[in-house]
């Protein structure tokens, strides 16, 4: 069976522990079935990619407005994790179709998510491949074809790493953002016209519809049972 951790809510450092912490789990116990996590974060926290420096962070702005700075084991570029819903999958590569392309992995997680969303009504896309007008590549003004969209602006930003046969791929879904607040954080304008968010879709939705939606999308595109913890 699929082990699911329900939603909690922890700071930067430990969110990103956790995720590794489940990660060597799998690979240790070798899980055939997937790991599957929710969570939030507070406070506020900036998350830089694998291989990303700070360099363009507004560090002393995080400071005085209690945002905590962490590196990520995945790849990608920074984002701000706020009012958000993060979901973590982890599982064995030969556990998807095509779990070996990191395109097509990406990919068909991500339709597990899509098939959730549907039932809020919430229909979205695979991004179409264009880079938004932006210096410092903020995470959520880049469309990739492995990012979901709604009607072409983007919603959710994944980001993935792999170990000893085993994937981790974690994306935050936005419940809102602060366009002032990302552009002191990244030193950059936001185009509103390239990022969304559930309050601008639906604002009646809650945290508690889109966790369930999102464990019903993975449990029944990849026919799975769940354990909880």
């Amino acid at each position: 069976m699929a082990k699911l951790l329900d939603y909690k809510v922890n700071n930067g450092i430990n969110n990103m522990k956790i995720d590794l912490e489940n990660l060597e789990e799998a690979v240790k116990n070798r899980r055939e079935e997937p790991v599957i996590r929710f969570y939030g974060w507070q406070p506020a926290c900036v998350s830089l990619g694998r291989n990303q420096s700070c360099e363009n962070i507004n560090i002393e702005y995080c400071r005085e407005n209690n945002i905590d700075i962490v590196k990520r084991i995945t790849g990608g570029r920074a984002l701000l994790h706020d009012d958000e819903v993060t979901y973590s999958f982890i599982c064995p590569v030969n556990f998807l179709k095509n779990g070996e392309s990191v395109i097509s992995s990406y990919k068909e997680i991500s339709a597990a998510i899509i098939d959730g969303l549907k039932h809020l009504d919430i229909k979205l896309e695979f991004g179409n491949k264009k880079k938004a007008k932006t210096s410092h590549e903020y995470c959520m003004l880049l469309s990739t074809g492995a990012d979901l969209c709604f009607n072409g602006k983007k919603i959710i930003g994944s980001a993935q790493y792999r170990k000893q046969g085993y994937i981790l791929q974690h994306g935050s879904v936005l419940f809102s953002y602060n366009k002032e607040k990302t552009e002191k954080i990244f030193n950059e304008q936001i185009q509103k016209d390239s990022i969304t968010c559930i309050n601008e879709i639906n604002n009646s939705l809650n945290r508690n519809d889109i966790i369930y939606a999102l464990k019903e999308g993975f449990k029944n595109y990849f026919s799975i049972s769940y354990t909880h913890t």
